[in-house]
């Protein structure tokens, strides 16, 4: 595998939508969705589809289909094939060898229990202690394997929210790429996916704001370019919970199109007039399409829906 793209064909602008088929597309998701393909659409780019199926134990059986429809119903048309990441393994596999071999990564022999009784907190996650990095210890054996990361700054300039910058070894430490139940993990498998589908621009929620700095450290350890981002808020309930299966957020359903993408269109701050509510998706498009002002989104991270 190449984890070079290649020098022609490359278009000036690649967007994408990546959900997680562990249910029906909701609010949330649809945000994500109109903002990305919006963003792609008006700046004359290409938009695509990817499923993220990757942690298989948490789909959901014809969630992908259901996901598909409900876009296709909205009037959200993408570009190409669509790639399922669970048909990828020789993809991330060839990733994996190659920090292998520059001697970026290391196998974890470490259980979750043991490590939170000896980390400190990070961003998302327990800092890992570092305990397999140095070897396995006598009698132990590698389960995970975990990417070296060091006390440098990785920073980038969200167009949305500004400048990020963290240093991977204090505020997140070692993460896993791949699992101690042998799946790959999404840190690994976004950026191979991104670099293999020549992504120019990633459109998506601010929730994945603090995974940034992996992925762009993976893409350096890789050679890979690094796309431009922009995260968009991510809509939450009264209790501040992010909207998800979890939260028993609503399926979004295709009854009335322009009215729930007029919601989502008004919650990105693009101010759609009343009677965009009942107008026909194409109508609805054209005019979003005619009025998408980037400038115009909220910089914020959470927003109440």
């Amino acid at each position: 595998m190449s984890f070079q793209l290649p020098a022609n064909n490359i278009p000036s602008y690649r967007g994408r939508f990546a959900p997680s088929p562990t249910g029906p597309l909701h609010f949330g998701s649809l945000v994500a969705a109109v903002g990305s393909f919006l963003e792609a659409r008006s700046r004359g780019g290409e938009w695509l589809v990817r499923m993220e199926d990757l942690d298989l134990p948490r789909v959901v059986a014809g969630a992908a289909a259901d996901i598909l429809r409900t876009l296709e119903a909205l009037g959200l048309y993408w570009d190409g094939p669509v790639m399922f990441q669970s048909a990828r393994d020789e993809a991330y596999r060839a990733a994996l060898a190659e920090l292998e071999k520059i001697g970026a990564v290391y196998p974890c022999a470490c259980t979750r229990k043991e490590i939170a009784d000896s980390a400190i907190g990070g961003i998302d996650s327990p800092i890992y202690p570092n305990t397999c990095r140095g070897g396995l210890l006598s009698g132990r054996q590698g389960r995970a394997m975990r990417v070296r990361t060091d006390a440098g700054s990785v920073g980038f300039d969200d167009a949305l929210q500004g400048g990020i910058s963290q240093v991977l070894e204090k505020e997140v430490g070692d993460f896993v790429v791949r699992r101690a139940d042998g799946l790959f993990a999404y840190q690994l498998a976004v950026v191979v996916d991104d670099a293999e589908q020549s992504i120019t621009h990633i459109v998506r929620g601010a929730d994945l704001l603090d995974s940034t700095p992996r992925q762009i450290y993976l893409q350096r350890l890789l050679g890979l370019p690094t796309p431009a981002y922009l995260h968009l808020p991510v809509a939450v309930n009264a209790r501040g919970e992010k909207l998800s299966k979890q939260t028993l957020a609503p399926a979004v359903t295709a009854a009335n199109p322009a009215a729930v993408l007029f919601e989502a269109l008004a919650f990105l701050g693009q101010l759609p007039p009343a009677e965009l509510k009942d107008a026909d998706p194409d109508t609805f498009w054209q005019w979003a399409m005619a009025n998408w002002r980037a400038d115009r989104l909220p910089a914020r991270r959470t927003m109440m829906r």
